[in-house]
């Protein structure tokens, strides 16, 4: 069976008893370990419990499809359900997958940490079609998503956070899930600690800024700006302190792609009889106002719907060069951004002609 979004949360709290095992896959690693680790502790609290909880990786089962099985069928020492958790697994775990199918008896929860299986992945597929097993996607964030998960998380510490903080806050994360979940877990722990009568309990745009400016997050905005406006010397700079930083390459890529979608997405109400001032009043989702509004109705004005449609499809031919290629990804980000970045300039420069 496949677990639709909608139903992850209810099931990661009390997992299906019929199910003997979960394949967690996706594009978003962080989110696939977060999503694991969760579903393992709903059965066993302790994953460091030696008799409750069995770790295997994909390559053992490789050599050995029938253990899987086995450590299904065998009874837990000091009583209680047992976890046996399988990661990394691939498509070398399809045997031991279908020997758990066959097994006859068992009570254990089999979590396998699938990677980014593809639709024709055999792991995949079985998870997806047998009725004793389940299969749970994890991609990355969207922009709603990611609202909710600041706003939960400060609710869990006691905290509000202002909507213009928010939305500074969620332009700046990236979509995997573990980076994510590091940047909001720095920036509300800095909060707590500091929380006085004069401070408040509420996240200000400037406590994230103080707390989060330092992040490589915020060269990408940079890298952002540059390569729309077409300053090629700025963007080598912000890249050279984006990777200098830990920024990830296809987070950059992804960063790109969601500016020009909001762009693209304007652009395209606008040329519907509209008008720019309408079409951006009706998306959702776009600054509100300051300089990175200005920044935005810059890009707009310059990047018609056309050239909007070639650099999505250039950002995702980077994308997948990044993923399957085995080329260094932060050359092929740099690459992308100076080519769209001198696509600009050149344009400009026969504007001025």
């Amino acid at each position: 069976m496949k677990i639709e979004p909608r139903q992850v949360e209810a099931f990661l709290k009390k997992p299906d008893a019929r199910i003997r095992g979960v394949v967690i896959y996706g594009n978003d690693d962080g989110l696939v370990a977060e999503r694991a680790v969760a579903l393992a502790k709903a059965v066993c609290e302790d994953l460091n419990d030696p008799f409750r909880v069995v770790d295997i990786s994909g390559d053992v089962l490789k050599g050995d499809p029938a253990r899987l099985a086995d450590e299904f069928g065998a009874l837990s020492m000091m009583g209680g359900r047992r976890v046996i958790r399988v990661r990394p697994a691939g498509e070398e775990s399809v045997a031991a997958l279908e020997n758990l199918v066959a097994a006859t008896a068992g009570d254990a929860l089999v979590v396998v940490e699938g990677g980014n299986l593809t639709p024709r992945s055999g792991l995949r597929a079985l998870a997806e079609t047998e009725a004793c097993l389940a299969a749970m996607p994890c991609y990355m964030d969207n922009e709603a998503a990611l609202e909710g998960l600041v706003e939960s998380a400060a609710r869990a510490q006691g905290l509000a956070v202002e909507s213009d903080a928010l939305q500074w806050i969620v332009e700046r994360l990236g979509g995997d899930r573990g980076q994510t979940r590091s940047e909001i877990d720095k920036l509300l722990l800095y909060k707590a600690s500091d929380v006085t009568p004069d401070s408040g309990k509420t996240v200000t745009l400037q406590d994230a800024v103080d707390i989060l400016g330092d992040t490589a997050a915020i060269g990408i905005d940079d890298v952002i700006a540059a390569t729309f406006d077409g300053e090629l010397v700025a963007l080598d700079r912000a890249l050279d302190r984006v990777f200098s930083e830990g920024g990830h390459p296809v987070q950059l890529v992804r960063s790109l792609q969601r500016h020009a979608d909001q762009l693209h997405l304007v652009s395209a109400h606008a040329g519907k009889g509209g008008n720019l001032e309408a079409a951006m009043f009706k998306a959702r989702g776009l600054p509100r106002g300051g300089p990175v509004r200005q920044r935005f109705e810059r890009h707009l004005r310059a990047w018609t719907l056309p050239r909007l449609n070639h650099v999505l499809s250039r950002l995702l031919d980077a994308e997948i060069e990044c993923k399957r290629t085995g080329l260094p990804d932060d050359a092929i980000a740099r690459r992308v951004c100076l080519g769209l970045a001198k696509a600009e300039a050149d344009r400009k420069a026969r504007q001025r002609r």
